[in-house]
């Protein structure tokens, strides 16, 4: 068995195949095994071999928190039933009267957490532009209690430094919490740059599939962990077995996939921005993202995800999304199968109508989840698409 030391020295994709994961000990199985179980057999009151009652705590879920910790290099792991499930467990470590610092950009799930579930619990959140860290200074309360960030954000694609507002929460002693969602660990890791805790949808690229839901907090915080640790078993909002081996299985290919990822968007980010159908592109690869430079030092690659804005606004981009064959319109990102979607209408109904326009959330404004097919396929979908 290796030494958690031994597997700190692996590579990130032999980590994303063996991390958590010796072969059973009773078959020789190489596959984690589905453990079904709701309940588990104990020697005497108190004294078992780990595992207790399933909702505490089952061996197929440890195997896919111990390995998401040590992708994101975290001491601590938790799985649950969805992202959304993860993000309110992590909230509920504040108290009314707090106050949190949140990235103007966030998912639609998120804004409609804190905007219409936390506020109603007198937990305040101010929603702002992070890409100036110097803002995020500037609005700190002494009530303010957390940090929250995407970046890339959604759908803007806007780059946050993790760093510099690591530093920021640092001098103040609370936590930087980052939603690595779009990234994965493979293209970034926030806790090296000093966030706090990494907050995931594990339905997006981590599983990869599209046949899963679920969310994962990674920290080494010793403090935060055992809150969170507590809740999770207190809220009870987990992720069944059969779903965390579904996540298991797709990080097998993690890397494999994020590069090839990476590499199509990069080039289908490239022919939209000379496309005349389009006003404009935005992708953190491309030079002409103001976070480009930030992106290239933050990130070991760009992402799968592009922000494009069709001209003439809703309806050239409904006959677009209407059009598409080989991208299928669709909430959702990071499956192997490209996904287009318009998140004025879907991700992002949630976030009222002057929020988004504020934000640039256009009418024209289309997100592309680009997946594994051929990039020549793609891009003939697309451009047919885009023809009048």
């Amino acid at each position: 068995m290796e030494t958690e030391n031994e597997q700190q020295r692996w590579a990130m994709d032999t980590l994303a195949i063996h991390a958590g994961q010796e072969p059973d000990p009773h078959s020789g199985a190489v596959m984690m095994p589905i453990v079904l179980s709701s309940t588990f057999a104990q020697e005497s009151p108190g004294q078992h071999k780990g595992f207790e009652y399933s909702r505490s705590g089952n061996p197929t879920r440890q195997a896919l928190e111990c390995c998401l910790a040590a992708l994101e290099g975290a001491s601590h792991g938790f799985t649950f039933a969805s992202g959304s499930a993860a993000s309110t467990t992590l909230v509920h470590t504040l108290s009314p009267g707090d106050h949190v610092l949140c990235g103007d950009d966030v998912y639609g799930g998120t804004f409609r957490l804190f905007d219409k579930v936390m506020a109603p619990m007198k937990i305040e959140t101010t929603f702002l532009d992070m890409q100036d860290a110097s803002r995020v200074a500037d609005a700190m309360r002494p009530e303010t209690r957390m940090i929250w960030m995407e970046t890339p954000t959604n759908p803007l694609l806007k780059i946050f430094d993790i760093a510099r507002v690591a530093s920021i929460a640092k001098d103040a002693s609370i936590p930087l919490v980052v939603d690595n969602t779009f990234a994965t660990p493979m293209l970034q890791r926030p806790l090296d740059l000093g966030a706090t805790a990494v907050v995931h949808s594990t339905t997006k690229y981590l599983n990869g599939h599209s046949d899963a839901v679920g969310g994962a907090i990674l920290t080494s915080d010793e403090a935060l962990a055992e809150r969170v640790g507590f809740l999770q078993n207190a809220i009870g909002a987990v992720p069944s077995p059969f779903d965390c081996y579904l996540v298991l299985r797709g990080l097998k290919t993690l890397g494999a996939r994020m590069r090839n990822h990476v590499v199509s968007a990069t080039d289908l980010a490239k022919r939209l921005e000379a496309h005349p159908a389009i006003e404009r592109v935005i992708y953190p690869g491309l030079s002409s993202h103001p976070g480009h430079e930030l992106a290239s030092r933050q990130m070991t690659g760009f992402g799968g995800m592009i922000t494009a804005i069709v001209r003439g606004g809703l309806e050239p981009a409904r006959q677009m999304l209407e059009k598409l064959s080989v991208f299928y319109c669709a909430e959702s990102l990071g499956g192997v199968e490209s996904l287009a979607e318009h998140p004025a209408i879907m991700t992002h109904a949630s976030v009222p109508p002057e929020q988004r326009a504020a934000l640039g959330i256009s009418d024209g404004l289309v997100r592309l989840s680009v997946g594994l097919e051929d990039v020549e396929d793609l891009w003939r979908d697309l451009d047919a698409a885009l023809a009048n």
